[in-house]
């Protein structure tokens, strides 16, 4: 007589395990391809904090900084004030995540998610930054007391999306960046100067990136980097108007006579509270370029920025050993350093 054959497991079992781990496999799918569209993944590597000590902040990843303070950049530099740079910020961080991905709805692309189908530039155009953040301000500069408006309504009269209020989420957020990438907020950005790697959904192909500036190397790369950022109206180049309506030229940009002594880049920033186009005094634009350079330290290698009395280094700063990248009071000795501290921002770069 042989053995009785040992129990068979249910079957339903077998069907209720696997339905639950495929559950818990979609869920983790649902969270990544989340974190991957909102930038979310990943260390983060920069801070914003609040100038009121107020205990906000906003962390981000160094790709992310650097798209954030082209974005202010640009808007500045076409004469935007603070609030227009805040529903730019609000609307990116919505439609890509302050990411510059190359998917979205139908033809949707870039970091405002704009359609070349529907004539806001080429492909090649869209993604890149500048372009695409100088079209948005076009598009926002002829909605009539946009300044005035609830953010998420200046941003949908631009965007047209099918979910007008989600921009609103992410002003308290994009109010913080504002402040610190226009300059009005001093020493409240800091990255930990570390190389980003590589991501895949970014764009490659457009010069004006800052990962094809970096290619030039050092110096260089950042002296094309600032005039990408702040001395060049794609719009106007490529003879780009919105509803007949020209777009808001650039104002003179300190960024153009940046000089190159070895890997040092100075910017120049006079000195006094003369006022420019945007309201802004001198210093807060200095801090602006001080931010702006901190932000994309990252993609130019950028080791130790300098401005009114006060020094960031980022990563290892060169030495080997870890360095805090927050910024902090240096000593500059004579008149000669006095004044340079306050009178240019300087940029070292690792190459």
């Amino acid at each position: 007589m042989s053995e009785p054959s040992p129990p068979r497991p249910k079957r339903r079992g077998r069907i209720f395990r696997f339905g639950a781990a495929l559950l818990v496999l979609s869920a983790v799918a649902a969270y990544l391809v989340m974190q991957y569209v909102t930038g979310g993944g990943g260390a983060r590597g920069c801070t914003v904090i609040s100038a009121a000590h107020d205990g906000a902040s906003y962390e981000f990843t160094p790709e992310q900084a650097g798209n954030a303070a082209t974005i202010a950049a640009v808007g500045t530099g076409r004469g935007m004030p603070e609030r227009a740079v805040t529903i730019a910020l609000a609307t990116a961080l919505q439609e890509s995540g302050l990411r510059n991905i190359r998917h979205g709805d139908r033809d949707s692309l870039g970091l405002f998610q704009q359609r070349p189908s529907q004539g806001w530039g080429t492909e090649r155009q869209i993604m890149d930054p500048a372009y695409s953040a100088g079209i948005f301000y076009a598009h926002l500069a002829r909605v009539p007391d946009y300044a005035d408006l609830p953010l998420t309504v200046a941003a949908q009269k631009v965007q047209r999306s099918g979910y007008p209020e989600a921009y609103a989420k992410h002003e308290p957020d994009a109010t913080l960046l504002a402040s610190a990438l226009t300059g009005y907020s001093p020493a409240t950005l800091t990255c930990d100067g570390r190389t980003q790697s590589a991501d895949p959904a970014a764009v490659t192909t457009a010069p004006a990136t800052a990962s094809a500036s970096a290619a030039v190397r050092g110096p260089d790369a950042v002296r094309s980097a600032l005039v990408r950022d702040f001395g060049r109206d794609a719009l106007r180049e490529t003879g780009a108007e919105v509803g007949g309506v020209p777009v808001p030229s650039l104002t003179p940009s300190p960024s153009v006579t940046a000089t190159a002594h070895g890997r040092t880049v100075t910017v120049p920033v006079p000195q006094g509270k003369r006022i420019d186009t945007t309201g802004r005094t001198e210093q807060e634009r200095g801090w602006q370029l001080a931010h702006w350079a901190v932000a994309n330290s990252s993609a130019l290698r950028i080791q130790r920025v300098s401005y009114a009395g006060q020094e960031w280094t980022g990563g290892n700063g060169g030495t080997g050993g870890a360095t805090d990248s927050r910024w902090h009071a240096v000593h500059t000795e004579g008149a000669a350093g006095a004044e340079l501290s306050v009178g240019a921002v300087r940029i070292v770069t690792g190459q």
